[in-house]
């Protein structure tokens, strides 16, 4: 474990250097220590694929302390403790407009009833959240699916895309330029200022893509639209 202060504000707590479940597990683990520490003046704690990043008010947090606090902890203990996450479902409509490249995959030897059968219906680790609010990196594509991402990035990718960039998966939650391999669009506002969880998932929890058609994908974004469409999502812990 490796504590590092880059600005007056912020500690930043080194686990690893490669994209692995087990740290991912520590992180979380870890964030869970600090907030049970109830130190002060901390503001957020932010996790990255092999980092955390606490991030305090100066005026508030005695930085030393919880310096000291934070390198007490018994790294290897970190994988023996259990924490909650969350099994988040996001439908899915696959294909057609909603998901533009879905045929490229052709050029691998998958037919888009393929690719849909192996993106979907099984559980990804969010590592992270990045480039804009609520995005998720993923873990636990299959590697038959991975794919470069594409030479020329699109301009505008509409928001709730989801799609594929090299071994990762993630969805869009703004419209964004980009370059990922888009698969299908869910209608579920992945970042709402007016929801009571702005975003719906955070560093640790899991996501399961369900299919849908286009007829399901409407009357759930109408069902949305009236506040009658509930997110579906089962707490675990482990």
């Amino acid at each position: 474990m490796e504590i590092k202060q880059f600005s007056e504000n912020a500690l930043t707590i080194h686990l690893g250097d490669e994209i692995d479940e087990q740290i991912n597990r520590q992180l979380v683990a870890l964030r869970h220590r600090i907030e049970e520490m109830t130190f002060p003046g901390i503001e957020e704690i932010v996790l990255s694929y092999t980092s955390l990043i606490i991030y305090f008010d100066i005026f508030k947090t005695d930085v030393t302390a919880l310096r000291e606090a934070v390198g007490k902890v018994d790294e290897s203990s970190l994988l023996e403790e259990k924490v909650s996450y969350r099994v988040i479902e996001i439908p899915v409509c696959y294909g057609g407009e909603y998901g533009p490249d879905i045929e490229s995959f052709e050029s691998d030897g998958l037919s888009p009833e393929e690719v849909i059968a192996l993106h979907a219906n099984k559980e990804y680790l969010v590592y992270m959240l990045g480039f804009m609010p609520g995005f998720p990196y993923l873990g636990g594509l299959d590697e038959r699916l991975y794919k470069a991402r594409l030479e020329t990035p699109r301009v505008r990718i509409p928001p709730g895309s989801v799609g594929i960039g090299g071994k990762q998966t993630g969805m869009y939650p703004f419209e964004s330029p980009g370059g990922w391999h888009l698969l299908g669009r869910t209608p579920v506002p992945l970042f709402d200022r007016g929801r009571e969880e702005q975003i719906l998932y955070e560093a640790g929890d899991r996501i399961v893509y369900r299919p849908i058609d286009q007829a399901e994908f409407k009357e759930i974004a109408a069902r949305i639209k009236a506040g009658e469409y509930d997110i579906q999502f089962e707490v675990r812990e482990g």
